[in-house]
């Protein structure tokens, strides 16, 4: 049979650009060859999007000075990758694609609805799934219906920052200091602050307010962090439970990426019944949101009380070196290779 094509996309014009690319080298690395040949597509901070020949040009940057433009058409009946060249245009007929971007303009609907009107199968979430768990406000409305417990928070627009005294005001009203602010949009933690006091909420307001003009206010919850892999179509399973040991107050951008004391444990020990209690509400999570392929489904243990507190949802976790979702199925016995090759099974067969 004749090998298939697949387009890998990473990049991307986030704050995770830099992760994207990370993931992007394992995920290629674990394409099967034999099967697929991998056309790589990278896309830079400004929007471009360049094509490149090796994974040490993700790795070293170089891919970002290639000459060639390559995007993928929406025509539907084509299914290509056009490519613009100094001498011409040409095109790669593509079967699959696999968007390895986290974040604003990838992870958020976007790319994937792109996909949807080139009609070509790709791994991860739908356009709902990912405009809703991109956004930290909607998820949660969502995650109320389901009964699940989480923290109390509130929304603010960054258009309300301007009556700032007011804004503090109703928040110091409804919640108690400390404080979490996150732009409702963001990924890997950018723009989140830990506020213990008027004068530090009304800075991380600001912060926050740099990556979204849609901001989340948080109760802070006291206890441990927990996360659970969620692999699947129709029918989704959960992976154990992983927990962050973080050396940071919380686990922020460089906690996660730069920090080496910050560290993760599979099959922690768990008080009885909550690790099913967590895989379970994994599960009804990825569900309500009409999640597709996989995610990574967050979670805090409450200090003394051991009540499970839904934190957030990732539906393209990362693919690093220290990547959680990748670790919690390798301890199923799932490696990176059949990790992938699973989710470009589903990929097709959504559209079967």
């Amino acid at each position: 049979m004749a090998k298939k094509t697949i387009a890998v996309l990473f990049g991307g014009q986030s704050s995770e650009h830099e992760i994207s690319c990370l993931s992007a080298v394992t995920i290629v690395n674990a394409i099967d060859t034999s099967v697929y040949n991998v056309v790589m597509i990278g896309i830079t901070r400004e929007g471009h999007w360049l094509l490149t020949d090796s994974t040490e040009a993700i790795k070293n940057g170089t891919w970002k000075n290639g000459s060639v433009h390559a995007v993928i058409s929406p025509d539907a009946v084509r299914k290509e990758i056009i490519c613009m060249e100094r001498t011409g245009t040409r095109s790669i007929p593509v079967d699959v694609v696999f968007p390895v971007l986290h974040g604003l303009k990838g992870e958020d609907g976007t790319v994937q609805g792109l996909l949807e009107l080139a009609g070509l199968p790709y791994i991860g979430c739908g356009v709902i799934a990912s405009a809703l768990g991109m956004d930290k406000l909607y998820t949660k409305i969502v995650v109320e219906r389901l009964g699940i417990a989480q923290a109390a928070y509130l929304p603010v627009m960054k258009s309300q920052l301007s009556d700032m005294e007011a804004v503090t005001a109703g928040i110091e009203g409804r919640l108690s200091y400390p404080v979490f602010v996150k732009p409702s949009n963001a990924g890997s933690s950018k723009g989140i602050s830990k506020a213990h006091n008027k004068k530090e909420l009304q800075e991380a307001l600001w912060k926050a307010s740099e990556h979204d003009g849609k901001l989340l206010v948080e109760e802070t919850i006291i206890g441990r962090e927990l996360e659970c892999a969620v692999l699947g179509g129709r029918a989704p399973e959960a992976s154990g439970i992983g927990e962050i040991l973080t050396a940071a107050e919380f686990y922020d951008y460089d906690s996660k990426y730069h920090d080496t004391a910050s560290r993760t444990v599979i099959h922690p020990e768990l008080p009885e019944g909550k690790a099913e209690e967590i895989r379970q509400a994994a599960v009804r999570i990825f569900k309500a949101l009409d999640g597709y392929g996989l995610s990574r489904v967050d979670f805090f243990l409450e200090q003394n009380t051991n009540r499970v507190i839904f934190n957030e949802i990732n539906t393209l976790p990362g693919f690093t070196g220290i990547s959680m979702y990748p670790m919690l199925w390798n301890a199923k016995g799932m490696d990176i290779s059949t990790i992938v090759a699973k989710q470009i099974a589903l990929a097709y067969e959504r559209r079967g």
